[in-house]
């Protein structure tokens, strides 16, 4: 009986060279790959843009371009790193694009039911997010969502590792300085 997923132990370094060689079996081996980091990926997607559809559209262009760059022959040593890498670039060219700017004074959290005080929680740390600017949200969320070291988020954004430690450290503060008014009117969890 075959597996639905034959290359489940395959490293991932195997299967890009099987979708650069345009094997038999490059089709199975990008879904492999889609399978091990869809996740990550649309979640790091998400939370950086905050928006459900962008999210879904940058995190499709990310896999594109991922398979492209496997077909084209690009050494990719580290997949996850790659695609994290290839995610940022291409929400960086959106923001260029669209020279948004929320400013903290337009930006309106969502009230909740009490009954969920995680969720409203969740939603308020997300909204929290949306209103940093990039390169500390960035910061925070490949460190704390996506649970990458300092070092692994230096070699994706160029960022020295003293920066990086930084900006996740002022992403904390500033979360703490917006949350503060509501988690002050949170039962304890």
């Amino acid at each position: 009986m075959a597996t639905k997923r034959p290359y489940l132990n395959s490293e991932d370094a195997k299967l890009v060279r099987m979708i650069r060689d345009a094997s038999a079996s490059s089709e199975r081996a990008f879904n492999e790959l889609n399978e091990r980091y869809s996740h990550r990926i649309y979640a790091y997607c998400l939370r950086v843009l905050g928006n459900e559809s962008e999210a879904q559209d940058l995190f499709q262009e990310t896999f594109i371009r991922f398979y492209k760059a496997c077909c084209n022959g690009t050494d990719i040593r580290n997949v996850v790193s790659y695609l994290l890498k290839t995610a940022r670039n291409l929400y960086l060219n959106i923001q260029r694009d669209r020279k948004l700017n929320v400013p903290v004074e337009d930006y309106h959290l969502v009230e909740h039911s009490n009954r969920y005080e995680k969720e409203e929680l969740l939603e308020l740390i997300a909204a929290a997010l949306e209103v940093l600017n990039f390169p500390l949200r960035e910061a925070f969320v490949l460190r704390h969502y996506q649970q990458l070291s300092y070092r692994e988020i230096a070699d994706i954004t160029g960022d020295s590792v003293d920066v990086l430690k930084f900006r996740v450290w002022s992403a904390k503060e500033k979360i703490k300085t917006i949350l503060a008014p509501y988690l002050n009117d949170l039962p304890v969890l």
